[in-house]
């Protein structure tokens, strides 16, 4: 029972103080699952946020069910995105009534400019560390290049993207894993 417990409190508080989504949410699930808990390593992480792209819902959504399922099967899967949707849920339904009062007040709106700076900080550090995870050699750099110029340059959707990178690094290390085998 205390897994459970510990599981809705880390992703609760992860979606209590995490504004911006899943990659602003990156160094906190870094120092909550990887560090303090280790429910998944660095990799698995990486893997669930690829996973979770390419998936319907929610990046952070997603990562806490593969981190709860991982930690304690379907069970763990539910109570981690409970715990990590439930703070939005009370906050959107608190704000809901308020929304109206305040959304006008300079202060409420310059605190909200100032939190969008924040979570782009934060966006930019997992980006960062997601680069430094994924683009190990020049076939993953030639992947990263291709697909952030077809994102940035074209319309081509995200989904399309993630998928075309799968396809080409699954025929990229194929190949290469191959010729390795056959020098040896």
């Amino acid at each position: 029972m205390k897994e459970y417990l510990d599981l809705y409190a880390a992703w609760f508080r992860m979606g209590l103080f995490t504004f911006g989504g899943g990659y602003a949410m990156l160094p906190m699930i870094q120092k909550e699952v990887i560090e303090k808990h280790h429910w998944a390593t660095e990799d698995e992480i990486m893997d669930y946020y690829a996973i979770g792209q390419v998936t319907p819902g929610i990046i952070a959504v997603n990562t806490a069910t593969f981190v709860g399922y991982k930690v304690k099967g379907i069970p763990g899967g539910i109570v981690a995105t409970l715990g990590v949707i439930s703070p939005s849920i009370l906050i959107i339904s608190v704000i809901a009534g308020l929304i109206s009062n305040f959304s006008e007040i300079p202060s409420v709106q310059a605190a909200l400019h100032g939190i969008q700076v924040a979570v782009c900080v934060l966006m930019v550090q997992a980006i960062v560390k997601l680069y430094q995870k994924g683009v190990k050699d020049v076939p993953s750099f030639v992947i990263f290049a291709a697909a952030f110029l077809l994102s940035c340059f074209t319309g081509i959707s995200t989904v399309i993207l993630v998928a075309a990178a799968a396809v080409t690094g699954c025929v990229i290390y194929t190949v290469r894993g191959r010729k390795e085998n056959e020098n040896e």
